[in-house]
């Protein structure tokens, strides 16, 4: 699943440009739910408004087992970091827990 703080449209046009096909695209124009969580940030610097800090969370259950969070979380941040929010380093986490187990 991808959430983003975005609309319904947004999330279709995206997913369709992306060739997602076994992702579920999330709109949560609003923002609550990232509200709710923590992660809504104010980027009016970039001119994007209220949005979410980039993250990644493995939920099982109903249970945040994981996140990573990008360093720097703040408002208005002069830099849009993206270095440990990427699929690489979930997947490779999954595959690490995966070998533990």
């Amino acid at each position: 699943m991808c959430i983003s703080v975005n609309d319904a449209f947004v999330m279709y046009q995206w997913g369709k440009s992306q060739g997602a096909r076994n992702v579920f695209l999330l709109p949560d124009g609003n923002g609550e739910f990232t509200r709710k969580i923590g992660m809504l940030v104010d980027k009016s610097n970039l001119g994007f408004g209220m949005r979410s800090w980039r993250y990644s969370m493995y939920v099982d259950d109903e249970e945040i087992v994981r996140m990573f969070v990008e360093p720097g979380f703040e408002d208005n941040c002069p830099a849009d970091p993206f270095e440990v929010s990427d699929a690489d380093t979930m997947l490779n986490w999954l595959k690490q827990r995966k070998a533990a187990a």
